[in-house]
This record gives structure tokens, sequence and C-alpha cells, in this order.
């Protein structure tokens, strides 16, 4: 079966740029930009996929500020995690030159970039595991628990955090929530990291044991979750959470909106973009232009040659 790495690009670059401490010959932090390459290249070496697409980031989705104005909002910039020398360097200038600098050195490799204005890299991701790469097996590249939704025979995660991988039996062991059923898992419990409040009183751990279908791997709907809540009530149950659900399905609803990832956050112009970036991509490997952007930025200590044989044979 054809194997696609699919990489969250800001996810995999924001890793390397807190933590890996490469300099330049200058003593500019490139971290980000080597973490990535060499990140890329190791995975590209391990699984030699068929085809490596990176999803770059596009500024947030206007849909889902739509739907909920507060949605991300109060995030603060990410920053290096140490200090280079005695001045801390500016992080938001430095970061977005890394990015800048990593995308054209991705650009010539056989790697298909995807970026797509006005909406997320999740739903980009989403629609391609759903629909476009279907039948392929992927692994997704990133740390963005968002993605365990998608979990299934043929798509399992690396978690460049963790250094691991993650597939559909282990978040059904962990959690006791299968991965179909982790999007409504999540619009139960919320997500602090994206500004959405949950149901008060409502963790994974609480839902898992209220909730023993969660854990089928049968969708469990909303509309089956309130009628549980009512039929429990109207049996005398006092667990304060099915009261809680009953009195929060507004909210609920609204977080599955946002954290589902299906094509419900996308256009049909933005689906277009998608598949067209992904047709019409034909590998131009060029050594030459990395090179000569890699001394551009006085970088070093890139293996380009192993780069290049790692991603060799992709289409």
């Amino acid at each position: 079966m054809k194997t696609c790495l699919i990489v969250d690009g800001l996810n995999l670059f924001t890793r390397h740029y807190i933590a890996n401490p490469s300099t330049n010959k200058n003593g500019e932090s490139v971290g980000g930009i080597t973490g990535t390459l060499v990140a890329i290249s190791s995975l590209a070496e391990r699984f030699s996929p068929d085809r490596v697409i990176v999803v770059w980031e596009s500024g947030g989705s206007a849909r889902k500020r739509a739907i909920f104005k507060n949605y991300k909002s109060g995030r603060k910039p990410q920053k290096l995690n140490r200090y280079y020398g005695e001045d801390i360097p500016n992080t938001i200038e430095n970061r977005n030159s890394q990015i800048s600098v990593l995308i054209s050195l991705i650009s010539s490799l056989p790697i298909v970039q995807v970026y797509v204005p006005d909406c997320e890299a999740d739903d980009v991701i989403g629609y391609l595991c759903k629909y476009r790469l279907s039948d392929q097996r992927k692994v997704i590249v990133s740390s963005d628990k968002d993605f365990y939704q998608l979990l299934d025979k043929k798509t399992i995660i690396y978690s460049p955090t963790w250094k691991k991988f993650v597939s559909f039996q282990e978040v059904q062991e962990k959690f006791k929530i299968s991965s179909q059923n982790f999007c409504l898992g999540k619009a139960i419990c919320g997500d602090s990291s994206d500004n959405i409040p949950g149901v008060k009183g409502a963790g994974f751990k609480t839902i898992a044991k209220r909730f023993p279908k969660l854990e089928e791997n049968n969708f469990f709907t909303i509309s089956e979750l309130i009628n549980h809540c009512k039929r429990e009530i109207e049996s005398g149950s006092k667990v304060k959470v099915y009261k809680s659900i009953l009195e929060s399905e507004d909210v609920i609803r609204r977080n599955w909106k946002l954290i589902n990832l299906d094509t419900n956050n996308l256009s049909h112009s933005q689906i277009c973009k998608i598949n067209s970036s992904v047709d019409t991509f034909g590998p131009t490997p060029n050594k030459m232009k990395i090179l000569k952007i890699l001394k551009n930025h006085s970088i070093q200590n890139i293996d380009i040659d192993r780069v290049f044989l790692s991603t060799k044979f992709l289409k």
C-alpha cells in the first residue's frame, strides 16, 4: 500500500524552533530550519513514503472565528527556551525569517507544500486523510491531539514532542474513548489550548465512565448523548454531569463545529486549492539552489546529501 507522510508544518517547525539550539555562522538561531529538515529526512528514511506533503498554517479560520469569536484568542507567540549570548533575540522576527527560509528550501525538494488562505492546517489535513488520500496509508507528523479523531487502520500519528507513534488502539486504551468519538469527547470537555470552554465538571475520565459507548468503534452522536442524559435523569440519576451536559447542549454543538476535522470549515474554492496543490505538483529537486540558500543565510551542519537521498524516490 502506498504511504503518504503528512506534516503539520508549523507544529513540527515550532517544536524545533523552541528546542533546537543550532545557530548559523552569525550566531543567529536556525534550529527551526535544521531541525525540521532533519526530522522530515529521518521520517522519510524510516517509512520510504511515496509522497511527503507539508501543510502550512495560514493564520486561522475565518469560519471558526465566526462560530466563536474568542476561538484561539489570547495566544502568545512562542519564544526560544534558552538565551543566546547576553541578549534575547527578537523571536517573532527570527521565527518568521526561519519559516520563510525553510519554505524556500523545501520548494527545491520533491515535497508537496500546501498553503490555503483563511483556513487551518488541521482542516486541510483532515480533508486529505478523510477524502483525498482515504485509500492510502498515512503518517501524520504533529503533536496536536485534534488529529486523534483521524486515527484508523490506515492512519497513525508521529508526535515530534513525545518522539513516538500514536495509534487508534493506544488512544482507545488511554482515554477509554475511541478515535471515532474523540472529537465528541473534546467537544464536551473543551480545549483550553484553543480557548474553547467545555462543560463544567466534565473531563475525559468522567465522560468515559458515564458514557461507555464512547469507547465503542461506532460514532456516538450529540443527539444520542443528549438522549442518554435525559433517560438517566428521568430514571432518577443524581449524577451532575448529566444535568450539566443537558444545560450545555448548545456549547457542545458549537464546539463540535470548531473541533471536527471535515469539510464543514472549508469552502469549495479552498478544497479546489488543496486538490490543485496535490494534483499539479511536479518534483523539481534542485541541490544547487538549496546550497545557495544555505550559503546566503550562513547555515551549516545540514547533511544535504542525506536529505536528497531520503527524498529521491518521492513523487
